[in-house]
C-alpha cells in the first residue's frame, strides 16, 4: 500500500495532530506493509513532484506542534485546468494526474478547506483514490459539524476579547475586535459569545449602524461607558447588501478601506463621540499549538480516515456529525459552504443574552 498526505489551503491548529493520527494507525493496521508518502506545500507538491518518502518517526513529537510538517500552499480551484507553458501546455490537473501515476499511488488523503476540497473531488471524478479531512477554523465546511482548527480560533479569538475588556473599561473605549471570517461568522460568534461582546456582526446577516450606535449609546446611559463589538471581517451593511461582491469591494477601495472594521470605528466616533479603537488579532488565530479539544478532533478524524483507506473506501471526506465520526460523499461536499442559519442556536442564545447583532 502506498499512501501519499498533503495539506493545502490556509494552515491551523491540529494539521500536525491529524498527519499522526493518520500515519500511526496506517502503521497499525498495515504494518511493514504501507509505505507513506509526504507531498509538500499542498497541490504544488503534486504539481512539480515535489515528494519525500516518510517513516514513522515523522509523527512522533508532532500532536502539539502548530502549523504543518508537510507545508501547503493556496492553488486556486480555477486555475487547475488551464494549460502551464512551462509544462507545454499541460494543466495543472494533467500533471498532478501523472505524478500520482508515476509514483503508483493507491490512494491521496487531503487535508484541506472548501477550495482543497473542490480541487479533491476533482482528482477524485478523474480516477484518484481520495480521502479527505476537514480543517478550517472558519468551521463552514457543508457535512460536518465540526472542523478541527476551529476551537483553537476560538479560544484565541476569545483571549483577544478577554485581554481588550480592560483596556476598554479603564478608557470609556469601544473596541472593536476583527475576527477571521470572510463569508461565514462561525468563529466571530462563539468568540463574541464566549468573550461577552456587546455588539457581534457576521457576514451572514447585515448590519444596520445606526442599531450598533443606538446600542452603545444605550450602553452609555446605563453608565456603561465602554463597549466590544466582535466583528467578522466579512461583515457588511445593509446598504452593501444589495451591491454585488464587485461594487461592494470598489466602493471600499475608493474610501480606502478593505473590511468593515475601520469605517464602522470612524460612523462610531462621528454618530456616538464615543473614542473607538481596532484591534485585528489576524493570523494569530490560526497559529501555536492546537487546543486538547483540536487535538483529540483531529486525531479521531486521521484515525477514521486511516481505516477509510485500510477498507478502500474512497472518494469521500471525513466528518463529525451528532457527535460520532463518519464521511460523507465528496462530490457532496465540495463547492457548498455552511453558512450560519438564521435560526441558529447560538444566535438565539446570543438574542435571548441582549447581544447586538446589528
Amino acid at each position: 500500500m502506498k499512501v501519499a498526505m498533503l495539506t493545502s489551503g490556509g494552515d491551523c491548529q491540529g494539521l500536525n495532530s491529524a498527519l499522526r493520527g493518520v500515519g500511526k494507525s496506517l502503521y497499525k493496521i498495515f504494518g511493514k506493509d504501507v509505505d507513506i508518502y509526504g507531498i509538500r506545500d499542498g497541490y504544488r507538491g503534486l504539481i512539480y513532484g515535489d515528494i519525500r518518502k516518510m517513516d514513522p518517526s515523522n509523527f512522533s513529537g508532532i500532536l502539539t506542534l502548530g502549523g504543518t510538517i508537510l507545508g501547503t500552499s493556496r492553488q486556486p480551484f480555477k486555475t487547475m485546468c488551464l494549460p502551464m507553458p512551462e509544462f507545454g501546455g499541460k494543466t495543472k490537473l494533467d500533471m498532478m494526474l501523472e505524478n500520482y501515476r508515476k509514483y503508483k499511488f493507491d490512494c491521496l488523503v487531503i487535508l484541506g478547506g472548501n477550495g482543497t476540497h473542490k480541487t479533491a473531488n476533482l482528482l477524485a471524478q478523474h480516477g484518484v483514490n481520495v480521502v479527505s479531512l476537514p480543517k478550517t477554523i472558519d468551521n463552514d465546511l457543508w457535512g460536518t459539524d465540526m472542523t478541527f482548527g476551529f476551537q483553537s480560533a476560538v479560544d484565541i479569538a476569545t483571549h483577544v476579547i478577554d485581554c481588550i475588556h480592560t483596556t476598554a473599561t479603564s478608557h470609556g473605549r469601544v473596541f472593536i475586535v476583527e475576527v477571521m471570517g470572510h463569508k461565514v461568522g462561525w468563529l466571530t460568534l462563539y468568540a463574541g459569545i464566549s468573550g461577552g461582546a456587546d455588539v457581534i456582526l457576521i457576514p451572514e446577516l447585515p448590519y444596520d449602524v445606526d442599531k450598533v450606535c443606538k446600542v452603545l449609546k444605550k450602553r452609555k446611559m446605563q453608565g456603561k461607558p465602554f463597549s466590544i463589538l466582535a466583528v467578522a471581517e466579512g461583515a457588511y451593511d445593509v446598504k452593501e447588501a444589495r451591491m454585488k461582491k464587485k461594487e461592494r469591494m470598489a466602493k471600499r477601495a475608493e474610501q480606502g478601506y478593505t473590511t468593515a472594521t475601520n469605517r464602522i470605528a470612524k460612523e462610531i466616533e462621528e454618530l456616538t463621540g464615543i473614542e473607538t479603537r481596532i484591534c485585528v488579532p489576524g493570523h494569530m488565530q490560526r497559529g501555536g499549538s492546537p487546543s486538547p479539544y483540536d487535538r483529540v478532533l483531529a486525531t479521531q478524524f486521521g484515525s477514521y480516515a486511516a481505516g477509510l483507506v485500510a477498507d478502500e473506501h474512497y472518494g469521500v471526506t471525513v466528518a463529525m456529525v451528532n457527535r460520532h465520526v463518519t464521511c460523507n460523499p465528496l462530490v457532496d461536499v465540495a463547492g457548498k459552504s455552511r453558512l450560519v442559519p438564521d435560526d441558529c442556536d447560538m444566535l438565539n442564545v446570543a438574542r435571548a443574552m441582549g447581544i447586538s447583532l446589528g
